[in-house]
């Protein structure tokens, strides 16, 4: 048993590629659990499934990876989906169902859970899953929390900020084609809400980390590979960079070293440009057209690229 545990608490998924006539398990949460198994460490997921067909395909998948859900509950109602297509091999996020049970009946924290999660070295949550009422509840624990803030504006506002900052350690937020000068803004904005560190991605351009004090800048590395599509590739940096870091010796309330932080951003470039190779976040794909019972309603948005 590894002494380094990862806990991903929150939104899981089932991606569904309509260009490929196939769907993957997935979800900001369970990826980073699945990518921290991956590279070593002891990795449980706990949020909430739907009854359905779907919602056992996801277990399913996450379990076989070697990712423990056994105290996540299942609930009446649909599990979670996204409709998605691959243009030149970015994403375009077609819709969703709004996050099926997972989002509209979310897993509330009781004093058992909360003992369960400070048993690990981090718990990493995200905008996408419903959780924000229940990070204060962590904060008596020395476990360390990471949360994704994502792409939207929504989960960038000072009230956001203000409701999610002071109870997490790493913010991880996409900056997508900023300049410079406006990913040093943002990341020293963000930090100023709480989070001790601040790690902003940027796709092949690599990555910038504020520590409170000081900026850290990463490349990206080149495609160990046949490039599939950018797929989880975000997650996978997150999950490399904590699993690194919290093998260098990061605890609550310590600043990690130089030395350690830019460690950490270099495995992290290399574990996510692997992740260009992969299908799907962690593969277990199967066929999407009449395997199941039809999606139903997804509410149609505008398409975004998901960096």
């Amino acid at each position: 048993m590894s002494d380094l545990r990862v806990l991903g608490f929150g939104d899981n998924i089932v991606d569904r590629f309509v260009d490929r006539g196939i769907e993957y398990p997935g979800g900001n949460a369970v990826n980073v659990a699945v990518f921290a198994r991956q590279l070593g460490a002891e990795a449980a997921y706990l949020g909430v499934f739907g009854d359905d067909e779907r919602g056992r395909f996801v277990r399913g998948a996450i379990e076989d990876c070697g990712v423990d859900t056994s105290r996540s509950p299942v609930r009446p109602g649909p599990n979670g989906v996204t409709e998605i297509e691959t243009v030149e091999g970015e994403r375009r996020f077609l819709g969703w169902n709004q996050g099926g049970v997972t989002i509209s009946d979310p897993l509330r924290l009781d004093a058992e859970d909360v003992r369960y999660a400070a048993g690990f070295s981090l718990v990493h949550s995200s905008a996408y899953s419903a959780s924000v009422a229940e990070l204060p509840k962590l904060a008596p624990t020395r476990v360390l929390r990471s949360y994704d803030f994502s792409t939207e504006p929504e989960f960038r506002t000072t009230e956001y900020l203000d409701a999610v900052g002071p109870w997490v350690d790493l913010a991880l937020v996409s900056c997508g084609d900023l300049t410079r000068t406006e990913v040093w803004a943002e990341l020293r904005r963000i930090a100023s809400h709480g989070p001790k560190l601040v790690l902003g991605t940027q796709g092949a351009a690599g990555a910038v980390l504020f520590d409170g004090d000081a900026y850290y800048y990463s490349d990206s590395a080149p495609v160990p590979g046949p490039f599939v599509d950018t797929m989880g590739c975000g997650d996978a940096y997150l999950a490399a960079f904590v699993v690194e870091l919290l093998r260098s010796g990061w605890r609550r309330n310590e600043r990690p070293s130089g030395v350690a932080l830019h460690r950490s951003m270099r495995r992290a470039a290399q574990f996510a440009a692997r992740q260009c190779t992969v299908e799907g976040a962690f593969g277990h794909g199967r066929d999407s057209e009449g395997a199941v019972e039809a999606v139903g309603p997804i509410g149609g948005v505008a398409a975004v690229e998901l960096g």
